[in-house]
């Protein structure tokens, strides 16, 4: 029996897989994370293609940069674009470390830098507005309390489908999540948060939970993020909040809201998980968004930036 050659589609391919297999093994990072890095590879691969490029070391910079423009012809903005390229290198990295490539040659390929977009919150009244959910049944109480916990603790939304009931502390009004890194970070929680807490642990039971997830969809299973982001947009609109509401959105409102009452930035940075206080700093523009409003508002001369 003959065996087939190898192919240049598999030449490209095996590679990423085994790459792939190190990430979730060695790495052990999440799902979610591998599941980017799988689409921007499989993009690549089928740039390449296009491009007869038929294994990988036969990459050089400027056939990156071509898998740049290409890309942003495609309509890939910069933060995707960014990714796409980091993915990239990451990968060629790691095929350096395993004796396939001299060199990377992705290392000295940039993209445009975006300008920097603000994240959107709510302001105070319309989360109020958005809490005040009829508790007509179970679920309703489930998704009262996710969202509690969201604003309440301004975690990502990993963290939040990813919370066990072991971690969570309702005597001490404490909350342990695995962050981003695999970091885990001890969070308060409010009174309010509490309380809802308390209410669906009192009802969970009802969906017979197959394992120790906090939040469980009606059949049991740890809720997932897409369903998460679904009831959220649900709510949202069932409550009439003008703005799409979402799970970051509660999480950009969590900071805003917390930096404009304390103006401890360190504090909400370790509140938030953030590696670098410069990913915190966005916040700060934000409120001085806030401020510069009030100021054009109230002051008799302010009138700033009008003929």
């Amino acid at each position: 029996m003959t065996t087939q050659p190898e192919s240049p589609a598999d030449r490209l391919h095996q590679p990423v897989e085994h790459y792939l297999r190190y990430l979730k093994v060695e790495r052990q990072l999440s799902p979610h994370t591998l599941s980017n890095y799988r689409r921007q590879l499989e993009a690549l691969m089928v740039m390449a293609g296009e491009m007869a490029i038929a294994e990988w070391p036969q990459l050089t910079a400027a056939k990156v940069r071509m898998f740049v423009t290409r890309s942003k012809r495609k309509g890939l903005e910069s933060a995707s674009l960014a990714l796409r390229l980091s993915a990239l290198r990451s990968f060629l990295d790691w095929m350096i470390g395993e004796g396939e490539l001299q060199a990377n040659p992705a290392k000295g390929v940039s993209v445009p830098k975006a300008g920097r977009h603000l994240p959107k919150n709510m302001d105070v009244d319309d989360v109020s507005q958005l809490l005040n959910i009829d508790l007509s049944d179970p679920l309703a109480i489930r998704d009262r309390t996710m969202l509690e916990v969201m604003y309440g603790a301004g975690l990502r939304l990993s963290e939040l489908v990813g919370l066990d009931c072991r971690k969570v502390n309702v005597d001490a009004g404490e909350i342990w999540v695995m962050g981003k890194g695999s970091k885990e970070r001890k969070l308060p929680v409010g009174r309010t948060a509490v309380e809802w807490l308390t209410h669906w642990l009192s009802l969970r039971y009802i969906y017979a939970p197959e394992d120790d997830a906090l939040f469980v969809s009606k059949l049991g299973r740890r809720i997932s993020a897409r369903n998460v982001q679904k009831r959220f947009s649900e709510w949202g609109i069932k409550q009439g909040v003008t703005s799409h509401v979402h799970p970051h959105m509660l999480r950009h409102s969590f900071a805003t809201h917390m930096l404009e009452s304390s103006g401890d930035l360190r504090a909400v940075q370790e509140l938030l998980g953030h590696a670098n206080l410069s990913t915190t700093q966005i916040y700060t523009h934000l409120d001085f968004q806030h401020l510069a409003t009030v100021y054009d508002a109230a002051h008799p001369r302010a009138k700033r930036g009008k003929s």
